[in-house]
Formats: structure tokens, C-alpha cells, sequence
């Protein structure tokens, strides 16, 4: 397996379309590329160097683990310790609360020097650079994907989107789409994370958008059909630039269309 070095992710960013100056999500799998040399550092490191200090780099750090077991999230776990979980779980942390399955690229970059975290206790992002605290900063409970939280906001900046080794199941963009569109099955649910309020630990319950992705590889399917998406290979892993508004702009019209 060849090694893949610092240099050489800086190259296939830039012939990728990826800008000095840019606003990206960025969606990673380490694992996918290969044998990086210095792993997940190696590849923030060739991130920053892009995009420069005049641009913005933002990533999901989920920590879905802080959610109601009734939900699934603790499928490891008796039904009888339910309760249990819910008066013991830790109130998030946006220091040190870890991530659930972003993987090592987005674990390690949610406590990088210059990193903002937001404060949502289940559904995160962080970002680094120009506009982080502009992505990071109320990121409202309620609102997870709407047009005022973190992906909401990239929207407006004009964003990208980068897939690193991963596919659409895994592009979170789709979301804002979700909140726009109108469609038969649409709903809200009462989701519950553990909080900080007033120095104490609370089971806070909230009302949000039903999260709903298991259309999201179909989604992005149709979408390279009608749109141009840039692709390179680094290592064993595939890369894939998009432009975000186009990408939700689409996936709004085929929600509309295809969903019941």
C-alpha cells in the first residue's frame, strides 16, 4: 500500500477545485484513503494550507450517542437500563465531549488549536477559519439543519462540499433540504440530550425536524446526473467537490418530487 503524504492530499485538494479563500464542509474517512503518513493531522494540516487563512473549514462533530435509548443510539444497552442512561448520561461538553462515528479526521479537528465548537449536545459541527464563529454560534436545539443553523449559514456563504472516502448517505447538506422542502411524510419529533443549564445537569427535551436520510445516496445520484461534480482519487479513496447551494437547491425538487 503506497504511502500518502502531506503534499500530495494538497495537490489532489487543489486540482479538485478545492480554493484559498473557500467555505467547505468537509466529510472524512480516513480509513478510506489508506496509509496516511501522521494520519488524521496530516490531512487538517493539508486542509488549513488550501483554503488558507481567509478561508473556512468546517466539519461534523455528532455526538448522537446523547440522545433517548428509545431512539436506538444505545442499541447496546438493556431496555431495563433505559432510565438509568437517561439520569446518568453526561451533559455535552463541547471541550470534551467525543465524537459518535464522524471518524478520526473530525475527532481530532474538533479540538484543533483555533477550532469552534457549537453547542448543540447531539448534532455539532466545529469549524476553523474566517467565518467559524459565524457557523459555530447559536446553534439552536430545535433548529439542527434550518436556515439559521451551521449548515443553513454555509448555504449563505456560498459553500462547498468535499467527500473525502465517503458517500451522500453522509452529506449532511442534504438536511437543509429536508427543512425546506414540502412533502406528505414530513413531521416533527421530541428528541432528549443531556445538558448544562444554570450549572446542573438536565434531560432536556426538545422538538426538531424528524432526521431522515435514507434517501440521500438516490438523492445524490440524481444529482451528478443534472449537475457537475468533481472527482480525483487520493490513495485508495475516491474525492468529490461540489457546490452546496446546488446541491441543495436539487435535493429540494427531488424531495418534493419522490417522497411520500
Amino acid at each position: 500500500m503506497k504511502t500518502v503524504i502531506k503534499s500530495e492530499i494538497v495537490d489532489v485538494l487543489k486540482n479538485v477545485g478545492l480554493s484559498s479563500g473557500d467555505s467547505v464542509i468537509v466529510h472524512t474517512s480516513l480509513g478510506k484513503i489508506g496509509y496516511v503518513c501522521g494520519g488524521a493531522q496530516t490531512v487538517i494540516e493539508a486542509l488549513i494550507e488550501v483554503v488558507g487563512q481567509n478561508g473556512t473549514i468546517m466539519m461534523p462533530t455528532q455526538s448522537w450517542k446523547n440522545l433517548d435509548p428509545e431512539t436506538g443510539v444505545h442499541w447496546d444497552a438493556d431496555e431495563a437500563d433505559w432510565d438509568t442512561i437517561r439520569k446518568n448520561w453526561p451533559a455535552y461538553d463541547k471541550a470534551i465531549t467525543p465524537t459518535n462515528t464522524m471518524g478520526a479526521v473530525a475527532e481530532m479537528f474538533r479540538s484543533w488549536p483555533g477550532t469552534i465548537r457549537s453547542a448543540h449536545p447531539a448534532r455539532s459541527v466545529a469549524a476553523w477559519g474566517k467565518y467559524a464563529s459565524y457557523l459555530t454560534e447559536n446553534h439552536d436545539l430545535s433548529n439542527i439543519f434550518g436556515d439559521d443553523s451551521p449548515i443553513g449559514k454555509l448555504y449563505k456563504l456560498n459553500g462547498k462540499v468535499l467527500l473525502i472516502g465517503v458517500g451522500y448517505d453522509k452529506n449532511t447538506s442534504i438536511h437543509l433540504a429536508d427543512v425546506r422542502a414540502d412533502y406528505p411524510g414530513k413531521h416533527t419529533c421530541i428528541e432528549h440530550s443531556a445538558v448544562m443549564e444554570r450549572g446542573e445537569r438536565v434531560w432536556k427535551a426538545y422538538e426538531t425536524l424528524f432526521v431522515d436520510g435514507k434517501d440521500f445516496i438516490d438523492i445524490g445520484t440524481a444529482f451528478e446526473t443534472v449537475h457537475s461534480v468533481n472527482r480525483i482519487v487520493l490513495g485508495n479513496a475516491e474525492i468529490k467537490m461540489m457546490m452546496q447551494r446546488e446541491l441543495v437547491e436539487f435535493s429540494v425538487e427531488w424531495i418534493e418530487k419522490n417522497r411520500k
